[in-house]
């Protein structure tokens, strides 16, 4: 597994609960060399007397080197995890309303426990919900995150919004279209323009 020694000192943050890793704070990464190419691969974080501090994303041509998942040693990061995740997110957030054109926000990154996503609800059409996928970490994660909100929801339309400069800073190329279900109505993709 792909392993992030932290520098003497720079650990003082993860133990304090912030969820990114910096360049600059990271003494030396282990791993295969395909492990460390691989953007949004799952990497432990050890800090420079080999204490387990995190499990984080990976995001090898990102400034945030890593964004943590977890501070738990015993949490493994799997779909069950995700599924759980988006379900507390949803359940402070649930049921989908009708907000007159404003979108009604489900999940938001750090704050629910999954940085770099970030999801809301148009009551336009059938309904849709657009998704920001910021970070290498829940970019890699697409299929079942996507698979648990339509789970969650019972809305079916998924709809990627990308910011282009975003994605870029991550290494990652643009994705914005139909993750699921039917394409947007004209309307929602300007309400979706509006609202980012």
């Amino acid at each position: 597994m792909l392993t992030i020694t932290i520098k003497q000192g720079k650990e003082t943050s993860l133990k304090a609960g912030n969820p990114w890793i910096y360049l600059s704070a990271i003494e030396r990464v282990d791993g295969k060399f395909h492990e460390r190419i691989k953007s949004g691969a799952t990497c432990l974080v050890r800090s420079s007397k080999g204490e387990f501090l995190a499990r984080a994303g990976w995001s090898p041509k990102s400034q945030i080197r890593a964004r943590v998942w977890t501070f738990d040693e015993h949490e493994a990061v799997d779909h069950a995890m995700f599924k759980r995740r988006i379900h507390i997110a949803l359940h402070k957030n649930l049921p989908l309303q009708n907000t007159a054109g404003k979108p009604q926000r489900l999940v938001n990154g750090e704050e629910d426990g999954l940085p770099g996503l970030v999801v809301e609800f148009h009551a336009l059409g059938a309904g849709f919900l657009s998704c920001q996928f910021q970070a290498a970490g829940v970019d890699a994660w697409k299929v079942p995150i996507v698979k648990a909100l339509i789970s969650e929801t019972g809305c079916q339309n998924v709809y990627e919004r990308t910011d282009y400069l975003i994605r870029q800073g991550e290494g990652l190329s643009g994705g914005t279209g139909v993750l699921a279900g039917d394409a947007p109505p004209t309307n929602l993709s300007a309400s979706i323009s509006k609202s980012s």
